[in-house]
């Protein structure tokens, strides 16, 4: 009975020192942890002032993102922007003259007419993609039309800012975010 009561005690006193080194462990670990995880600050406090020493080539959208609302639309970033549009710009015309090289290549009669169905439908979808772009070079044109007169940032219908963000997810954009979903909620109710 009395080895049954000295096993009783001394198993308790087990357990607490398990706990005990198990938590001591778990501490020394917990204090570990905050050196290896410490978060970063954002990219964009990092940031905050490269868009002052930076020259404009190599200014990145993180960059640009990161200035003050004071420099919005300012000459940097207009420029910036001009940058953007003038890139997307010869990118376009780049492919156009791809199209044209490889449309021609692929003029060869083709005898297997499933061969020939398939590249006739490559030749539409790549025709297609071209028409779209030649849309947008419509639009980039505009764009850079409206860094000229000035307006270039400033929704067309309500006169409020764009954003930043918006016109470097699309630099073509001439409508705030707002306006672009009421225009598409009057398409879709109303059709074109």
């Amino acid at each position: 009975m009395l080895e049954q009561m000295t096993q009783a005690a001394v198993l308790p006193t087990h357990a607490a020192n398990a706990a005990k080194a198990t938590f001591s462990t778990m501490n020394s670990r917990a204090s570990m942890i905050p050196a290896a995880f410490t978060p970063a600050l954002p990219k964009d406090l990092l940031r905050a002032d490269n868009w002052k020493s930076l020259p404009l080539e190599q200014l990145t959208d993180q960059d640009v993102l990161a200035m003050p609302d004071s420099e919005y639309m300012s000459e940097l970033q207009l420029a910036f922007f001009r940058r953007k549009l003038c890139q997307l710009k010869d990118g376009i015309l780049a492919n156009a003259g791809e199209t044209t090289e490889h449309l021609r290549e692929d003029a060869a009669v083709v005898p297997d007419p499933a061969d020939r169905a398939t590249i006739e439908e490559e030749h539409a979808l790549e025709l297609r993609t071209r028409d779209r772009e030649r849309k947008l070079l419509k639009k980039i044109e505009q764009a850079i039309a409206r860094i000229d007169s000035g307006d270039y940032g400033y929704c067309d219908e309500t006169g409020e800012i764009i954003g930043v963000g918006r016109l470097i997810a699309r630099p073509t954009a001439s409508l705030s975010l707002e306006a672009q979903q009421r225009r598409e909620l009057k398409q879709k109710m109303f059709g074109d």
